[in-house]
């Protein structure tokens, strides 16, 4: 078996680290260090580095909080992240080399959110058998409203009417490079009325974000008389168009804003990528369903992924010792 050494990221380590996110096979944009620290204020960094010797084999953003540690709470999705030629071995080496290290620094529990499938850019799911071998415990699944871009969807006969409708109204999309008018005009307003919720980005903050990854974050707002009534920021990786925001503030009218919206962005702006994901329609550590939310992303074509997030004792690194066996070649 390897004897991987583990270390807590630094400053120092920002192109390292960077470098290796660029050429993983199961990571995007949000691992970036300049994406992880936009709001280091809120979150006591605790992000991982494991080594196989000097070589970089394994990463995993993460923050501390009291005695536990989790897989970056304020990234979308998280867990390891390793490169194309890890083998199945080496994940489960180097999650064992994490626990270990947790442990010895006296933090009793790690809270791992994996990364869904549609984001890897190939098969990447070792860790989720680690944490099975680590007898690691599934305490959330959210479930997510994708469609597969490379297969035949059909978009509801409702949708489309509100398609035409928009059409007809004389809707008009453009996507911009400001975030001001649809956060205060109609992102704003319409969690605070809704919800009485807040986005999790400020205004400030997705500007900061926008300036680093001007390609990967982008905003689309819709028009009716030169009024914005709708829009969406999506955040886009090498697969996968995500849709952030998603939010209209139409009064009491039915313009149809969000389905020509999506409609264009389904069928135009993002047509050649392999997935186009709605997000999440859950609440309660994805034990309840938004159904209404769910179904309005179903009739695009979308259909059910699931993310989950796990709790391990980081004692449990023992758990790993005997899967290791003297006919391993290592």
């Amino acid at each position: 078996m390897k004897n991987f050494s583990v270390k807590q990221y630094q400053e120092s380590d920002y192109e390292n680290w960077n470098a290796f996110v660029g050429q993983a096979k199961n990571a995007t944009f949000l691992f970036h260090r300049d994406f992880i620290e936009y709001h280091k204020d809120r979150f006591e960094d605790y992000s991982l580095m494991v080594f196989d010797n000097e070589k970089l084999v394994a990463i995993l953003p993460a923050n501390k909080v009291e005695n536990e540690i989790f897989s970056h709470q304020g990234l979308t999705y998280g867990g390891l992240v390793y490169n194309e030629v890890s083998k199945l071995m080496t994940v489960i080496t180097a999650f064992r080399a994490v626990l270990l290290f947790l442990a010895a620094n006296e933090i009793e529990k790690l809270h791992l959110k994996t990364i869904p499938s549609i984001y890897h850019n190939k098969p990447a799911e070792e860790i989720q058998y680690a944490l099975f071998l680590a007898e690691a415990k599934l305490v959330r699944r959210d479930s997510l409203s994708v469609i597969d871009l490379s297969q035949k969807y059909d978009f509801s006969k409702i949708r489309n009417r509100g398609v035409l409708r928009g059409k007809a109204c004389g809707l008009v999309i453009k996507e911009e490079t400001d975030f001001e008018s649809f956060w205060n005009e109609v992102l704003i307003p319409n969690l605070d009325e809704r919800h009485n919720a807040k986005p999790v980005h400020s205004l400030e903050e997705i500007n900061v974000l926008k300036n680093n990854f001007p390609s990967n974050i982008r905003q689309f707002n819709v028009y009716h008389k030169d009024k914005i009534v709708a829009g969406t920021t999506v955040f886009e990786s090498e697969r996968v168009a995500h849709c952030q925001y998603i939010s209209k503030y139409e009064s009491k009218e039915n313009l149809g804003s969000l389905d020509i919206l999506y409609h264009f962005l389904i069928t135009d702006v993002f047509a050649n990528k392999r997935f186009f994901d709605f997000g999440i329609s859950n609440e309660a550590q994805g034990k309840k369903l938004n159904d209404g939310l769910t179904y309005w992303k179903e009739s695009f074509g979308a259909s059910t992924i699931v993310h989950d997030f796990y709790e391990v004792e980081t004692k449990n690194y023992v758990k790993l010792d005997c899967f290791f066996t003297k006919s391993n070649n290592d």
